[in-house]
């Protein structure tokens, strides 16, 4: 387990306690489904679905494979939905997620990242790049700018149930990339 999916995953844990045990959860955005492993190892879900639009050359959890615009899901399929440093490689992060909000019946757990200055735009780029380069995947460079996906949450009717931000995905001298990091929970209403 990297340092940094194992600071998120207790993230994830501090903002789902207290929630019951969800039969059925989808995983948007699942890449090698790391995370979907440890969400059914944690049992926070009896069963996670992970879905991607690229299968990565060696996968913990098989994803289900879609064409990056409509999740092949019916609506309020899952009653817990969650995604994790994904939305901002979607070329267009406010349809990915009205659309995984479609599929979700009653939670929604985000994990991703935001900026407030042209530098902290850059420093996203870049690490965003270090990133995911080596795996393929594409930097689109669409992250949130403050807090501008806040809205398309509300107006689909979720609410803020829990929300940690700076979120500390980093320790010792990485710590200065927290303050774009944050967590949200949210809840259909």
């Amino acid at each position: 387990m990297s340092r940094y999916r194992g600071n998120v995953l207790a993230l994830m844990e501090q903002v789902l306690s207290g929630l019951p045990r969800f039969e059925r959860a989808l995983d948007f955005g699942s890449g090698d489904g790391w995370f979907a492993r440890h969400v059914t190892e944690r049992g926070w879900a009896r069963e996670v679905v992970p879905v991607d639009v690229q299968r990565r050359e060696q996968v913990l959890v098989e994803p289900v494979l879609y064409d990056g615009r409509t999740l092949p899901f019916g609506d309020r399929a899952f009653p817990f939905t969650y995604s994790i440093d994904v939305v901002h490689h979607a070329p267009d992060p406010e349809a990915a997620l009205r659309e995984v909000l479609r599929c979700t019946g009653e939670y929604f757990l985000l994990k991703d990242h935001t900026y407030r200055s042209k530098a902290g735009y850059w420093t996203l780029c870049a690490l965003d790049e270090l990133g995911n380069r080596r795996f393929g995947v594409p930097s689109r460079y669409q992250y949130q700018h403050e807090w501008s996906w806040m809205p398309v949450m509300a107006r689909e009717g979720f609410v803020l149930q829990s929300f940690i931000h700076p979120a500390e995905c980093e320790k010792g001298p990485l710590r200065v990339f927290n303050p774009f990091q944050f967590v949200g929970l949210w809840k259909r209403v």
